[in-house]
C-alpha cells in the first residue's frame, strides 16, 4: 500500500480515493508487468477488503470460481480510452481528421471545393450556385441576351467534390523479448497499442486491427491478452547462442526471450492477406535487432545478432512489400544508442520503401499514431 503524508488543513475535508482512481493506479502497473499485478488483490482482500469490494462493485475487476482476479471489459475499455486521452491532449485533438482515398462510395461532401460533372457522378451533390454561374458565363460567350431564358447543359454542371473514406487493415507487431522490460519500454508499447485500439473503435470503426506479440515465436493478442501480457523473461545468459529447434518436435524447454521479427512479419502477412481491403500496413515496435528466424520447419535462435537472421527477416519484409503491404518500423532507444538496431530498421525501410524511425518511449505514441494515419492512402475522389 502507498501512503502519502501532508500538513493537516482543517478546511479541506478528507476525500477517500475513488474506485476509478485506484483502478487507474493498478492499471499503470499492469501496463508494465502484466496480470501478475492482480495477484496483489488476494493480499488486499485480507488487509483491505473494502478496497477490493469497491473495485468489484464498480465492475472494473472480477473474481472467478478459482479465486483468480481479472480485469472486466469495462475496466479494459477504461484503460484504452485513458491511453488515448493521454496521447491526444486537448490542444492536439483538432489536428487529426479522418482519412481519405479515391475509391468511390459513401463520402463526406466538401463545401469549399468543386469539380466539373463527369459521367457517373451523383447529381445529388450539385453545386447550384457554381452551376448557374457556369451556365451564365456560357450564355455570355455565346452572345445571348441577359433577359433570355438560361438553359443548363451538361457541361455547365458543377458538383461539390467529395472525400471518401476507406477501410484499412493494420497489424501492430509489438516486441515481447526480454530486453523490453528495461526503462518502461514494454509498458509504453502496450499503452500505444491500446490507444490505437481505442482510436479505431471510436473513429475508424470500419478498420481492422490485430495486435501480434513477437518473441521467440509470434502470436496474436486480443485486447485483454495484450493488457495482461508482459515481456518474456530472459532464461539464457550465454555470451554466444546458436540453436536449431524443430518446430514439429520442439523440446520441453525453448527459451522465449529472443526477438523473432521474421515470424512476426510472416504472421502479419498471412493475417493481412485475408483482409478484403487493398490498404494494408504493418507497424513494428522493437528495441533490438532480430535474434531468431524460421528456416523451413526449424526455428533458429542466434545471439549475438547475425547477418543470417537479418537477411531472412529482410527477405520476408520485402515479400510483404511486394504483396502491397506497407511497413513502418520504430526502434526504441532508451538506455543506450544502439547503432546496429538503427541500421537494421533503416535497411528494412530501404528494401520495402517504408518508414523507419528511432525514438524513446515517450515519443513512441505520436510516431505510431501519425504513421497509422498517414498509412491510410489519401486521394481526392474524381
Amino acid at each position: 500500500m502507498d501512503f502519502r503524508y501532508s500538513r493537516y488543513d482543517e478546511n479541506n475535508a478528507f476525500s477517500p480515493q475513488s474506485a476509478d482512481e485506484l483502478f487507474d493506479q493498478l492499471s499503470e502497473y499492469m501496463l508494465q508487468y502484466g496480470d501478475e499485478v492482480l495477484d496483489n488483490l488476494s493480499d488486499w482482500e485480507e488487509q483491505q477488503p473494502d478496497v477490493v469490494d469497491m473495485l468489484i462493485r464498480q465492475g472494473l475487476v472480477e473474481k472467478d470460481r478459482e479465486g483468480r482476479y481479472s480485469v472486466t471489459p469495462k475496466g479494459l475499455k477504461r484503460v484504452e480510452n485513458r491511453a488515448l486521452d493521454e496521447l491526444f491532449q486537448v490542444q492536439r485533438k483538432d489536428s487529426f481528421g479522418k482519412h481519405q482515398v479515391d475509391f468511390r462510395g459513401p463520402g463526406e461532401v466538401l463545401q469549399d471545393e468543386s469539380k466539373k460533372y463527369e459521367f457517373g457522378d451523383a447529381i445529388s451533390n450539385l453545386n447550384l450556385h457554381e452551376t448557374m454561374r457556369s451556365a451564365m458565363s456560357r450564355h455570355a460567350r455565346e452572345g445571348k441576351l441577359a433577359d433570355q431564358q438560361i438553359h443548363i447543359q451538361e457541361d455547365d454542371l458543377v458538383l461539390y467534390d467529395q472525400q471518401y473514406q476507406t477501410n484499412c487493415a493494420t497489424v501492430l507487431l509489438v516486441d515481447m523479448s526480454g530486453s523490453m522490460t528495461r526503462m518502461g519500454k514494454y509498458g509504453s508499447a502496450k499503452r500505444v497499442a491500446m490507444a490505437l485500439q481505442a482510436l479505431i473503435n471510436g473513429r475508424y470503426q470500419g478498420d481492422f486491427l490485430q495486435i501480434v506479440g513477437f518473441y521467440t515465436y509470434a502470436s496474436p493478442l486480443s485486447s485483454k491478452e495484450l493488457f495482461a501480457s508482459a515481456p518474456k523473461p530472459v532464461s539464457m545468459y550465454d555470451p554466444r547462442i546458436r540453436l536449431r529447434i524443430p518446430l514439429d518436435n520442439s523440446p520441453a524447454f525453448v527459451p522465449q526471450h529472443f526477438t523473432n521479427i521474421h515470424a512476426g512479419l510472416q504472421f502479419a502477412r498471412r493475417i493481412l492477406n485475408k483482409q478484403p481491403t487493398q490498404n494494408r500496413q504493418i507497424l513494428i515496435v522493437t528495441d533490438g535487432e532480430p535474434t531468431a528466424h524460421v528456416e523451413g520447419r526449424d526455428l533458429m535462435l542466434i545471439y549475438p545478432p547475425s547477418e543470417q537472421t537479418a537477411l531472412a527477416t529482410l527477405a520476408e519484409a520485402k515479400r510483404c512489400a511486394a504483396e502491397g503491404i506497407s511497413i513502418s518500423s520504430f526502434a526504441l532507444i532508451e538506455d543506450y544508442f544502439y547503432l546496429e538496431l538503427v541500421n537494421f530498421v533503416q535497411r528494412m525501410a530501404e528494401v520495402t520503401g517504408g518508414i523507419s524511425a528511432y525514438c524513446n518511449a515517450g515519443d513512441l505514441g505520436n510516431l505510431v499514431i501519425e504513421s497509422f494515419i498517414k498509412g491510410r492512402k489519401k486521394r481526392m475522389a474524381r
